[in-house]
């Protein structure tokens, strides 16, 4: 029954993408739109997020950065449909700008095992394909709490073409991870999750202390493998969607064995990145609900509930 309705979801995403992009774009703004007139959680969630990394910016300023944020995370839904349900290759064609290239195909040369580290930047579904048309790799996720929405993104992300593992982000999938990093191979990892508290460490993100994962500077350490920064971001324009795909080295520090230092640094990274565009990264995320220990902060999105 899951794999069915798994099945039925694909159908579904499948239809709604062979709509015209302008149609499809002219809904995810409509889409957008409501989500400030209604003041949903994805708005009040990104004004929140706004207010604390942001406090530069007049309540106008922040206002208009936040429009700017839901259109595109609206456009990244829709976008992302058709990315699941179309021929890779068509897909990879919408990458026209890519910089970097050298340096990821130096790390493979390398042998040394290489972690992909992809912020919530751009679309990271489109990230997936390129890479696993590059190499064989293995992406960590967290896994949906709905059965059936696990296996629906098994599903749709097969579409990549090239070998994908999708590991699930637990202690034995931990393990297959550091195997395949020590044997030279390639693991994409989202960096920039919230881990369960006891599961991180706290390290500065936009100024503010965010409990960030030990866990990527720890395989890296580990085993030796080599660290990347990797996005897609959005290009400019009116017509279909059109990325650049950027791959870069990561502050220094980031593979050490001191933990702080490396949490510290992945958090730079992440935010460099982020500070390219911050209307394309993932404000609707509640990076900061857990507050360090004896601190006395209260989880800032305690009223959005």
């Amino acid at each position: 029954m899951t794999e069915f309705s798994a099945a039925l979801l694909h159908a579904l995403a499948w239809a709604v993408a062979r709509l015209p992009w302008p149609l499809l774009r002219a809904l995810a703004d409509g889409v957008a739109w409501l989500w400030q007139w209604l003041d949903a959680r994805e708005a009040r969630v990104a004004r929140r997020n706004l207010e604390l990394v942001r406090p530069d910016l007049d309540v106008a300023s922040r206002e208009q950065l936040l429009r700017a944020i839901l259109r595109t995370t609206a456009r990244q839904a829709f976008e992302t449909l058709r990315l699941w349900t179309r021929p890779s290759a068509r897909n990879l064609a919408e990458i026209t700008e890519i910089h970097g290239e050298a340096l990821f195909d130096a790390a493979l040369r390398s042998g040394d095992g290489l972690i992909v580290a992809a912020p919530h930047m751009g679309n990271w579904e489109l990230l997936n394909q390129w890479l696993a048309k590059k190499t064989p790799l293995a992406i960590l996720y967290r896994p949906p709490e709905s059965a059936i929405g696990e296996a629906f993104l098994r599903r749709v992300r097969a579409n990549a073409d090239g070998e994908v593992e999708q590991v699930r982000a637990e202690a034995s999938g931990v393990r297959s991870l550091l195997k395949r990093l020590q044997k030279g191979g390639v693991v994409g990892i989202l960096p920039d999750q919230q881990p369960k508290a006891g599961e991180g460490e706290f390290a500065p993100f936009f100024g503010k202390p965010a409990l960030t994962m030990t866990l990527l500077p720890r395989l890296a350490h580990r085993s030796g493998a080599r660290v990347l920064l990797c996005w897609c971001q959005r290009l400019p324009g009116g017509g279909a969607p059109r990325f650049a795909l950027h791959v870069e080295a990561p502050p220094a520090g980031i593979a050490g064995a001191d933990s702080a230092q490396a949490v510290a640094a992945l958090n730079a990274g992440v935010e460099a990145v982020a500070r390219r565009d911050f209307s394309q990264y993932q404000w609707t995320y509640k990076r900061y609900s857990l507050r360090p220990a004896g601190s006395d902060e209260e989880n800032p999105y305690q009223d959005l509930y």
